[in-house]
């Protein structure tokens, strides 16, 4: 009898060590190098993520939608009707990162994510940010690459953090066939072929992104010639003067009001192509905005 005790003993002990390894193996913390160099631990499961700016909520939606905590500002009705209600409803929480930052580092705290995620530029500035917060509130703070040469390692790197590795590489795969598709019906548009194109942000349509400003990069990309690329930088102000002597064949913005009144601004009549009438919105000054809208989900 005694000797079965001790054997019984033995196995439950040996059952409980196991059992306290594999939590201790769970609850190993693990390092990730971001797309700054910083290295960074995080906790072997990610189930709660903080998206620091608007295109970190977009990516950590598409690859982990259960994970995404908020919005970093409340979903409209027209986006909602692309999205399932359930993550349309997700509350807006503000933002950490880029111009405007709306959050606070108690909102962030209160919310116990597992993991703040930031996606952009990857300059000092956002790296130091990021080291800020991370120290301040104890949150792990990873901060990737926003550019479209990126897109499908920033992916990848994402679906990585939070376990969703298969999705990610759905999407990290259509984003690569997508820019080579881009890049291949480039090579057959002659020289003289790519528009000059102004970039109007903000409710007056004068700030723009100069060269080299992740703003604007999507004009290179799709082979358009930036007008204000003469000068290298991030965001700039400029004058209706400037914009005028620039001479931009095509205008696009994704501020709706700008959208709405340049047509009827006289003060912009004198941008060839870009006078009062209705053909301005079907062809020369282009918003972001207009798409059809797909059946709504639960």
């Amino acid at each position: 009898m005694q000797l079965a005790r001790l054997a019984l003993a033995g196995v439950l002990a040996a059952a409980l060590a196991s059992g306290l390894a594999a939590a201790a193996h769970a609850a190993d913390p693990r390092t990730v190098v971001d797309s700054a160099g910083r290295r960074v631990a995080l906790p072997a499961r990610v189930e709660r993520v903080f998206a620091a700016g608007p295109p970190a909520s977009v990516m950590v939606f598409a690859i982990a939608p259960g994970k995404l905590l908020g919005w970093t500002r409340a979903i409209r009705p027209a986006e909602a009707a692309f999205m399932p209600r359930r993550y349309a409803a997700l509350p807006e929480l503000g933002r950490l990162a880029g111009r405007g930052d709306t959050a606070n580092v108690e909102t962030v705290m209160a919310l116990r994510p597992d993991v703040i995620i930031d996606v952009g530029s990857v300059a000092d500035t956002y790296a130091s940010l990021a080291d800020r917060v991370q120290r301040t509130t104890g949150i792990p703070y990873l901060l990737f690459d926003g550019r479209f040469a990126s897109m499908a390692d920033t992916l990848r790197r994402i679906g990585a953090v939070t376990g969703d590795v298969a999705q990610a590489e759905r999407l990290a795969r259509y984003a690569e066939r997508t820019l080579a598709e881009v890049r291949q019906r480039l090579a057959a548009v002659p020289a003289g072929g790519h528009p000059r194109v102004y970039y109007a942000r903000g409710p007056a349509g004068l700030q723009t992104g100069l060269a080299g400003s992740i703003n604007v990069e999507v004009l290179d990309v799709i082979g358009a010639r930036n007008v204000a690329a003469g000068a290298r930088g991030g965001l700039a102000n400029v004058s209706l003067e400037q914009v005028l002597a620039w001479a931009p064949e095509v205008i696009i913005t994704s501020d709706p009001l700008f959208f709405r009144a340049v047509p009827i601004d006289p003060r912009w009549a004198g941008v060839p192509r870009c006078g009062r009438g209705a053909s301005i919105s079907r062809r020369t000054c282009r918003s972001a905005g207009s798409t059809s809208r797909p059946a709504r989900t639960a």
